[in-house]
């Protein structure tokens, strides 16, 4: 005996392939049955009915059946999609949704559903979807019904593939069709060819359906099965090595933001500044003010708000550079031990202020619309927010270098650094390209901060994370030079992610902080060298 699901599977191709309109079909006959169904079994008929009108105004009606949210007036058997609150019921529409009024829990009745009836439903939806106008919508379907196959599908199926027209759908469909074969009774030919299919997508839920399929299936079958799987691990083997490549890039650039402004004030000038993660700190705390003023007096300018937030925590953190520099560095220019001391003393005391004023807890930062969420390439999960920070990352080095190389002050800067008697006897004033200089990489730490804000906690030790690591890749990309920086952050970053698998976090840092002592002493000025000389007294 054919079951009723068959049966309808088959109505709706032969109605796909006569060109039946949905806008014609009347809906409202075949709902108002459900007001007589005495049983399960009679429901479910009604639904493939429903299904085999191919309308899609029926997909309402089917979702509210499943949610239990279906109703039959007592007074004159009208079904009505039902919305309750407390023990009033707002009616709707079945079909076009319009209001239908109000009625007590006592003058309706819901219809009642089991789980047998809702994977009917479910599968009455799905190949109602397979016929809509929406690429999309026909794609999820197609997704839907490959991870939850039916063999009932399977005409349906032929039916959405012959008419499809999107080379990405029709992919997906015949995926779908696949995976619902492998439990079919079809031959085994038919069979193999799923298996194919199936293999050729090296995807992790392709491996899962193989998976399950090889542990029943027997002689040829299940060996085509093994390959398969073979074939998928080796691929997904692939996208695990490109994967732990974007998680290095991803670390990477947030050591590049960490580390970028510290190349300038110890790689040009010399100064080992112990407060740089503070000034990344203080960038974070400023998102997170700007943040709560947005939150409290302009909600819709949420979006905008690291935008905001990016000139004020340059701000920010230049100015406590600067009083720095003014009030502290200028006189420790020659020391570097009293300037790594006093400078390690300012950071405790940022760090404490920040306590006092905040608190020791966490902060909530909050990531805008644009930096929430992930999507998938091929087998890689890609986070927005890791995107984003990886693209800043580069357009400020780009930008820095920009003004190193290219503008008056940049110039003056390295003349600076090359021989400060020679660049003050041609006028330069060298107080104040020192000052400017350590402003500009305590500012560019604080828009570090605003970045980093986005994927760590805002806290006052936030900045503390960082300053180690940054120092090493300063170290070692080659003191001074800012494309060695970005080489040495993205190649320590990608090293940490291919050691932690198998070293850990904590010894996979140990032992990154081993080879570059080795490479120091093979190359004591890094991987770029840059000639000059630190700033002297």
């Amino acid at each position: 005996m054919i079951p009723l699901r068959m049966i309808a599977f088959i109505v709706t191709l032969l109605a796909l392939s006569l060109g039946a309109s949905a806008q014609d079909a009347d809906l409202k006959p075949i709902i108002g049955k459900f007001a007589d169904s005495k049983n399960f079994r009679q429901t479910e008929a009604i639904v493939l009915e429903l299904a085999a009108t191919g309308d899609s105004r029926t997909e309402r009606v089917l979702v509210a059946l499943s949610d239990g949210n279906l109703y039959v007036r007592s007074a004159d058997k009208g079904v009505f999609v039902g919305s309750e609150s407390g023990s009033t019921i707002t009616l709707s529409d079945p079909v076009s949704g319009e209001d239908a009024g109000q009625a007590t829990k006592s003058e309706v009745s819901k219809i009642r559903v089991n789980n047998s009836l809702r994977r009917t439903i479910r599968d009455a939806i799905g190949t109602l979807t397979l016929g809509s106008d929406d690429p999309a919508v026909r794609l999820s379907a197609a997704e839907t019904m490959f991870r939850s196959p039916d063999p009932a599908s399977i005409p349906a199926l032929d039916a959405a593939i012959a008419s499809e027209k999107v080379a990405s759908v029709k992919t997906r469909l015949e995926q779908a069709r696949a995976s619902a074969v492998l439990l079919s009774d079809l031959d085994d030919e038919q069979k193999q060819a799923a298996i194919a299919v199936i293999g050729a997508m090296g995807s992790r839920d392709a491996l899962s359906l193989l998976t399950a399929y090889e542990a029943q299936a027997q002689g040829e079958l299940k060996d085509a099965a093994a390959a398969a799987i073979t074939g998928i691990n080796s691929s997904l083997a692939l996208w695990a090595a490109g994967q732990n490549v974007w998680y290095g890039l991803s670390l990477g650039s947030v050591l590049l933001l960490a580390a970028i402004g510290l190349a300038i004030t110890f790689g040009v000038m010399g100064v080992i500044n112990m407060a740089h993660g503070e000034m990344v700190m203080l960038g974070a705390y400023t998102t997170y003010v700007v943040q709560n003023l947005i939150r409290g007096s302009a909600p819709e300018l949420f979006d905008y708000s690291l935008l905001i937030a990016l000139p004020l925590a340059f701000l920010v953190a230049g100015g406590v550079g600067l009083v720095l520099e003014r009030g502290i560095i200028r006189f420790l220019y020659g020391r570097p031990l009293e300037t790594l001391l006093a400078t390690w003393g300012v950071s405790l005391v940022l760090q404490q202020t920040v306590r006092s004023i905040f608190g020791p807890t966490n902060k909530e930062v909050g990531n805008p619309s644009w930096m929430s969420g992930a999507f998938q390439l091929g087998e890689l999960s890609v986070t927005w927010n890791r995107l984003w920070i990886l693209v800043f990352a580069i357009v400020v080095f780009f930008a820095l270098l920009y003004v190193m190389n290219r503008t008056a002050w940049g110039l003056q800067m390295r003349a600076v650094t090359a021989n400060r008697r020679m660049a003050s006897s041609m006028g330069i004033r060298t107080p104040w390209i020192d000052a400017m200089t350590f402003a500009l990489g305590s500012g560019i730490a604080g828009i570090a901060g605003v970045a980093l804000s986005q994927i760590d906690n805002v806290s006052p030790n936030l900045g503390q994370g960082y300053i180690i690591d940054s120092f090493m890749v300063v170290v070692f990309g080659g003191v001074g030079n800012l494309w060695g920086t970005l080489v040495g952050a993205l190649s320590l970053g990608v090293l940490n992610k291919f050691l932690e698998p198998y070293a850990g976090a904590v010894l996979g840092k140990i032992l990154v902080l081993v080879l570059i002592i080795l490479f120091i002493q093979k190359r004591p000025r890094g991987l770029f060298a840059l000639k000059g000389r630190a700033v002297e007294a």
